[in-house]
């Protein structure tokens, strides 16, 4: 078996065979990717891990990271357009957590994994 936009044939293209269906759709894997990006920087690590902990306004979030609103706001407005924070309203402040439980489990399994 060989691919055309390869110059590779298959050493086992019986595993080839059977693992071309199982693979998720190309789409599903560049959203993927773009998980992975938008949890590749330092600060939405920040963010995340301590709205993990609380939620927390943009003001609190600032201080605790020795940045400027401005700053956190921009991240968080990243961290939300990935659906891995939200929002509340609560009088004149709005705060953040994280969008579900998924979020908290993909970032104790990556802290395992680092700490390995």
């Amino acid at each position: 078996m060989q691919n055309k936009k390869t110059d590779c044939t298959a050493i086992n293209p019986d595993t080839v065979n059977n693992t071309l269906p199982k693979m998720p759709d190309m789409k599903l894997l560049y959203e993927l990717s773009d998980f992975f990006k938008v949890m590749g920087d330092n600060t939405r690590i920040q963010l995340l891990w301590a709205l993990e902990i609380n939620k927390m306004c943009v003001g609190d979030l600032a201080v605790l990271l020795n940045m400027t609103k401005s700053a956190v706001s921009h991240q968080l407005k990243i961290l939300r357009s990935a659906k891995l924070v939200k929002a509340e309203k609560q009088g004149k402040n709005v705060y953040y957590s994280l969008d579900d439980d998924h979020v908290k489990t993909i970032l104790e399994k990556a802290l395992e994994h680092t700490n390995e």
